[in-house]
């Protein structure tokens, strides 16, 4: 299942980068990753009263905090993915996930 997340990821970043002329070099993910942690602190900031809302609704806010952590979430699977990295096996080592036994 991951891996189909990843592959959907992929394939709407590549087209993005081809349609808007960006080349997804090495520094280019973990750039991005970081550009879109920034994104996702700024709605929190707002969405917390830390910052200001700027006329956005509880609506807007929650719906920008899902969204931002949605574009984290694909950049993190992007990064994992451009650098040969096994999330799965690194979440049940790191988490002590396991799989159901059957």
């Amino acid at each position: 299942m991951l891996s189909d997340l990843i592959q959907q990821f992929e394939k709407a970043s590549a087209t993005y980068a081809a349609a808007n002329g960006l080349e997804r070099d090495a520094d280019w993910f973990v750039l991005k990753l970081q550009e879109e942690m920034g994104e996702l602190t700024q709605i929190w900031n707002k969405t917390t009263g830390r910052g200001r809302r700027k006329g956005m609704s509880d609506e807007d806010l929650a719906t920008a905090l899902a969204d931002e952590t949605a574009d984290v979430l694909g950049h993190i699977l992007l990064f994992a993915h451009r650098n040969s990295l096994d999330l799965a096996a690194a979440v049940e080592r790191k988490w002590r996930f396991r799989p159901e036994e059957r």
